[in-house]
């Protein structure tokens, strides 16, 4: 399994039309059906302490069933082609967090 976990950091200008065309096209993502678990959604409202970063507005957590589901992902996936082509002009950062899970105990 790799867990895939994209931040993004949105331009302050977007509208809401802008805004709700994102989440959709997140949501898109999520709903990948070769996915093992698909999440996306704003940042939460946590406590703020020195190892939280709420800073960031949205992101998702993709599962990935095998690293060839990932690759497939970031190099074939039309879903992910197209969120890249419709989104890219919202964020002004993106940074990305790919996990290898330890095996169960």
């Amino acid at each position: 399994m790799l867990i895939h976990s994209a931040l993004f950091w949105l331009r302050d200008d977007l509208s809401a039309e802008d805004r709700a065309v994102f989440e959709s096209e997140l949501q898109r993502l999520a709903a990948i059906p070769y996915l093992e678990r698909g999440y996306a959604g704003p940042a939460a409202a946590t406590e703020r302490r020195p190892v939280t970063d709420n800073t960031f507005g949205y992101a998702t957590s993709l599962h990935f069933k095998s690293m060839g589901d990932h690759e497939f992902y970031q190099t074939q996936c039309q879903d992910h082609a197209r969120f890249v082509r419709v989104c890219s002009g919202f964020w002004t950062l993106v940074v990305v967090h790919d996990i290898a899970p330890l095996p169960a105990a």
